[in-house]
């Protein structure tokens, strides 16, 4: 594989990582709204469930936002080292 393709396949996966955190941060969000209209209704059981879930979604948002990071930098220190010399393609 070319240094450019590979640097273009590495910003593709980093552009669905932020797919997939956005994606999860609404679910973290559509949670938080269960659980305020949970205190309307008051069901102990559905909101001890509903802390568990909110807690575990929150934590993919950030085990995902890390793994981005780590990816990005690994991209980063490769475009560095290998210096493509054609430009990124737009829309990809």
């Amino acid at each position: 594989m070319e240094a450019i393709q590979k640097l273009e396949l590495m910003d593709k996966i980093l552009r669905e990582m932020e797919d997939l955190k956005n994606s999860e941060a609404a679910v973290v969000q559509k949670i938080a709204k269960m659980d305020i209209d949970n205190m309307t209704l008051s069901d102990k059981e559905l909101d001890d469930k509903l802390i568990d879930v909110h807690t575990e979604a929150a934590n993919l948002v950030d085990h995902i936002t890390e793994v981005q990071i780590e990816f990005e930098m690994k991209r980063n220190r490769f475009e560095i080292e290998y210096h493509p010399t054609t430009p990124k393609s737009e829309g990809k």
